[in-house]
């Protein structure tokens, strides 16, 4: 699965998002603001969000930092929320980590300030997540924070060379796209954030019910040559970030890593993680790989 987006700021000026949305783009990131201030606020985010909602694209914020202190990006966390308060996102809301004075102060103070502000927003129930570059991101955040927000990927260029899972790559700060004067950052996503956020009752929306996608088919503890083939989906499913579970795919067995893999790829579709891979998941797994 690849969503095309795109992500825009005070920068990009007055956009037609009707335009956008004909275009081909499905979901927008909208520069919320900066800073520590209320009085950063983007100038532009409140018609930015207006009109894209109109527009019918699906949305996400983000939040630029100048934190030098945990209590300063809990701080930025705080002025966040009070700006995007009373408004329902699709998509995260990230923590912006771009500043050289920042990456400068080392790993555990860069993943700090990540789980600073990340924690606040999950604590009022949003959907958290960290925006950084690869390079940076390999050398100043900790294998243990990459993984436990969405993470957005920075790298311009025809790939994305980050080895772990990741939910979204801007792949140019150079695109074109109807409705947009100039240049604007360019997006993939490859995970359903709106389905995970609706499901999840996080960004300002309910929590709806959560079904099963199947109530048999393989599960813990089965051992056959269909599990060994599950398992080789399952394996495709994390080369395209779907699944960041580790699971032996030589043997016939499903264990403990296999269910981990199930349970996240339901997660993300909006069902109940109850380890069963049955025909339906199946089925939705290929198609999926199948269009990635």
């Amino acid at each position: 699965m690849t969503i095309k987006g795109i992500d825009v700021s005070q920068w990009q000026g007055d956009i037609d998002f009707n335009k956008v949305k004909a275009s081909g783009i499905d979901f927008v990131i909208l520069r919320a603001g900066y800073g520590r201030y209320i009085s950063q606020k983007d100038p532009y985010f409140e018609q930015n969000y207006a009109r894209a909602k109109s527009a019918g694209l699906k949305v996400g914020a983000y939040w630029y930092s100048y934190a030098d202190s945990e209590a300063d990006a809990r701080t930025e966390a705080a002025i966040c929320m009070e700006t995007i308060k009373g408004k329902q996102f699709e998509y995260p809301i990230y923590f912006d980590l771009e500043e050289q004075s920042q990456f400068s102060r080392g790993k555990a103070f860069c993943s700090a300030l990540v789980t600073a502000f990340c924690g606040e927003l999950e604590k009022a129930g949003y959907f958290a997540g960290l925006y950084i570059s690869r390079s940076p991101l390999q050398n100043y955040i900790t294998a243990e924070v990459a993984g436990r927000y969405a993470l957005w990927i920075a790298e311009y260029g025809s790939k994305c060379n980050y080895g772990g899972a990741y939910g979204m790559w801007q792949y140019s700060s150079e695109g074109r796209v109807n409705g947009i004067s100039g240049a604007v950052d360019m997006d993939e996503c490859y995970v359903d954030y709106p389905t995970i956020i609706k499901a999840g009752g996080f960004n300002g929306y309910t929590k709806t019910d959560v079904h099963c996608l199947d109530i048999s088919g393989f599960q813990k503890g089965d051992k056959s040559i269909g599990v060994l083939a599950l398992k080789e989906l399952l394996r495709l499913a994390r080369e395209k970030g779907l699944t960041s579970a580790g699971f032996d795919v030589s043997h016939c067995g499903f264990y403990d890593g296999t269910e981990k893999a199930v349970n996240e790829i339901l997660v993300r579709w909006g069902y109940k993680a109850n380890g069963i891979a049955g025909e339906n998941f199946i089925k939705r797994l290929g198609d999926a790989l199948s269009v990635s």
